[in-house]
């Protein structure tokens, strides 16, 4: 089952006496490991009831005699087992010794009375391993990898639903803007909003532009979209925001460059048949980025785009030979890329 299965279950009070976790976004294990604190144990059991194991520190035989031993008092008891080691390709070395043949025993023939869940924060568990396999046959397993771009709308739906709010479609792709891939800052950013409009609000537009948080890396994308559109009012604006978040125009300025290379490779790529998928593993980016490069590409031509990186070059040296005041020097590049019909080599001068 995958996240979204397992949560709607578990909602329903509809419980596995055994799951796994494994992968590396965090989120999602909290929020599953809450989902089953919050609907599994009464609030008198969740004081008796919920065990804490380290697979590191203590041996999965403890466990498991945890598990068997019926709870004192209520009905359930839930226990966490963190990193599984012997699940990976190459386990850790550690001072205590599992009995697998205890554990692969008790996953055969589970007690009703004890759900325990086996956290894996790894990248990959070795799918060679008798273990791995019979943990993901007998337990409800949920890979907790980082979400993929084209699954951001449906997260962003998913997560405002939880908060009883409506994101108008528009706002999607700031959202992703600003908070990328990672769950938790989109979690926290819709809160934010979600608190702002109420129970059964709509996040709109200018709510959004109101209260989404910035960092540098989105506002590089905004900085670019400014001179696609030619809107230097809103460039200088973007500008003058980060500077007062104390960001340094050389970094930006870098940043910009950047941006501007990834649009020129892409063009490039493109051209070469290259996919989407196939544009992010060459150049190392997330997929996200590659797909707003890709709307940007067919706004330049391949020498404009040349000329631009070679003026951001030009512009970082002056500033670092001391020839220009760095501020200024941003804002006159600035200028000179939206006003770019007049773009040449020698724009920016000392």
């Amino acid at each position: 089952m995958n996240y979204f299965e397992v949560m709607k279950a578990m909602k329903k009070k509809q419980f596995s006496s055994l799951y796994f976790f494994h992968g590396t976004e965090s989120y999602l294990v909290q929020d599953l490991k809450q989902q089953i604190l919050t609907y599994a144990l009464s609030e008198e059991d969740k004081d008796t009831n919920i065990s804490i194991y380290d697979l590191e520190e203590t041996e999965i035989q403890e466990v498991i005699a945890d598990a068997e031993t019926y709870p004192f008092f209520g009905e359930q008891k839930v226990i966490f087992v963190h990193n599984p080691m012997f699940l990976k390709a190459k386990p850790d070395k550690v001072s205590v010794e599992h009995n697998l043949d205890i554990l692969q025993s008790y996953l055969l023939h589970p007690v009703d009375y004890s759900i325990i869940v086996f956290i894996a924060p790894y990248e990959k568990v070795d799918e060679r391993k008798k273990i791995t396999k019979l943990m993901k046959k007998q337990c409800e397993t949920v890979a907790c990898d980082p979400i993929k771009e084209w699954d951001l709308s449906k997260w962003i739906e998913n997560i405002a639903t939880s908060f009883n709010v409506t994101i108008e479609e528009s706002v999607f792709e700031l959202i992703v803007q600003e908070a990328g891939a990672n769950l938790l800052m989109l979690q926290n950013e819709i809160e934010k909003m979600a608190t702002f409009v109420g129970e059964g609000g709509t996040v709109s537009m200018e709510v959004a532009e109101k209260l989404l948080s910035h960092n540098s890396n989105t506002s590089g994308l905004k900085l670019v979209d400014a001179v696609i559109t030619r809107d230097l009012k809103k460039a200088i604006t973007i500008f003058k925001d980060l500077e007062k978040m104390n960001e340094d125009a050389i970094p930006l300025l870098a940043l910009l460059a950047s941006q501007f290379r990834t649009i020129f490779h892409v063009k490039v790529l493109k051209q070469k048949g290259y996919s989407q998928q196939q544009m992010a593993q060459q150049l190392k980016v997330h997929p996200y980025v590659i797909k707003m490069s890709i709307s940007r590409e067919k706004t330049f031509s391949s020498n404009e785009l040349k000329e631009i990186i070679h003026v951001c070059t030009e512009t970082d040296t002056k500033i670092k030979q001391g020839k220009m005041d760095k501020s200024l020097a941003f804002e006159l590049l600035l200028y000179q890329l939206i006003n770019r019909n007049s773009l040449n080599k020698q724009v920016i001068r000392a």
